[in-house]
């Protein structure tokens, strides 16, 4: 059975999905929609920071940004 979601994200592919190529755009679509319904769905958030637990500008470490 096709999925009329999945259907349609395989015609739909983005431009930076077609130039990554992929011998199967259906199948493609599939693993894109299966992970934005997990994120979408996930029962628990995967970090729990605050405002005041994030790091500020002078606290990262040497080289990042």
């Amino acid at each position: 059975m096709n999925d009329p979601r999945t259907e349609e994200r395989a015609a739909d592919l983005l431009p930076e999905e077609r130039a990554a190529g992929s011998a199967d755009p259906q199948a493609q679509a599939e693993a894109i929609l299966a992970d934005s319904d997990e994120r979408e769905y996930a029962p628990e958030p995967i970090e729990n920071r605050t405002s005041g637990e994030t790091v500020g500008p002078s606290e990262r470490p040497e080289g990042t940004r």
